[in-house]
């Protein structure tokens, strides 16, 4: 089901979470190539960044960041210019940190030519529902807690590691494959294992262990209830509801990186502190968007929204009306302060 949904042609078992997913898929990629360094977007979230620079640190893999343009995507020029000989991969997010939609294809061409792997991480696995997948990559990392899976203060999660069959034997984690016994009943067997609890420990590819049998079953049972109508549906709401709510942000505010596609997150920039914002829409039981200067000092008072399925128009409503009576209240102070110079 992992396969058909990301379009590639073999799933395993056993990343912890989206973020360890990337960082596995970075290793695999330089244990394909024979090349160490990774080129890595900034647009990647900023703490699977964190985690891959972790796990960088400790096997010597060189990590080299790459900007974004002013439409919140890869700067394919600068992308151009910092992939070199020595470079495995490059890692990007689609729908990126910012919700907007990489263009896979073009980044996939750059990569290959240079001799790269090109790996995606996706963070919202309801966004295959109705964005085409990734199919230019080479390896696609993938994030399915919100395949029905709940929040639990940070986890267990959902960690998906998808390939091309051909790098089969350079996945971490477990393959488990179907067969049949001598009697022709249907039987499953372990056909890849590749960590040190099976093998020497210098041939393991990873020591990701934990198989989170668990949760994948939780995620295996919401897509077979869901199918593929209605995963379109749940995409197609989140899609709506975003679009929604950016347009009417935009008619106070101002919405970043408008000019590419985006799913079901938007970056609103406001005159006002969004801390400030967020603790009256709390008032509302309405958590506000995420901050970005924490993570991107340069934005400011941006901040990242995002509406799902069970986002309600009123809630909507409520907090563009709030942002709006913001924008309304800071502008009315710099007329004052205005005045009073002039005078």
């Amino acid at each position: 089901m992992i396969a058909e949904l990301t379009g590639m042609e073999v799933a395993n078992a056993s990343m912890y979470d989206g973020s360890t997913g990337a960082a596995e898929a970075a290793m695999m990629a330089v244990r394909i190539t024979g090349r160490n360094s990774v080129l890595i977007a900034r647009s990647v979230h900023p703490e699977y960044r964190e985690v891959l620079a972790t796990y960088a640190y400790h096997q010597g893999m060189p990590l080299k960041p790459v900007g974004f343009s002013g439409t919140g995507r890869v700067n394919l020029q600068e992308l151009e210019k910092s992939i070199t000989p020595d470079t495995a991969c490059v890692l990007i997010q689609s729908p990126n940190f910012f919700g907007t939609i990489e263009d896979v294809a073009a980044i996939a061409d750059i990569a290959h030519k240079n001799g790269a792997l090109l790996v995606v991480s996706i963070a919202e696995a309801v966004s295959l529902g109705i964005v085409e997948p990734p199919r230019a990559a080479d390896i696609i990392a993938m994030e399915a807690q919100s395949f029905g899976v709940p929040l639990g203060f940070g986890g267990p999660y959902c960690g998906v590691l998808a390939t091309r069959e051909k790098y089969v034997r350079q996945m971490p984690g477990r393959l488990a494959g179907q067969t049949v016994d001598r009697n022709g009943k249907r039987g499953f067997v372990l056909t890849l294992a590749t960590r040190e609890q099976h093998i020497r420990r210098e041939k393991a590819t990873s020591n990701i262990c934990t198989n989170q049998a668990l949760v994948a079953l939780m995620v295996n049972i919401f897509m077979t209830i869901y199918g593929k109508v209605g995963l379109k549906e749940l995409a197609k709401q989140n899609l709506a509801k975003a679009a929604y709510a950016a347009e009417h942000f935009a008619q106070s505010s101002k919405v970043l990186f408008s000019g590419a596609p985006r799913f079901n997150e938007f970056v609103v920039e406001t005159s006002e502190d969004p801390y400030a914002i967020n603790s009256r829409l709390l008032g509302h039981k309405i958590v506000g968007g995420l901050p970005l200067k924490k993570f991107y000092p340069e934005f400011g008072h941006a901040a990242l929204w995002c509406c799902t399925e069970t986002t309600t128009r009123t809630a909507i409503d409520t907090a563009v009306g709030l942002v709006s009576e913001s924008e309304r209240s800071v502008r009315s102070m710099k007329e004052t302060e205005t005045h009073e110079v002039t005078r």
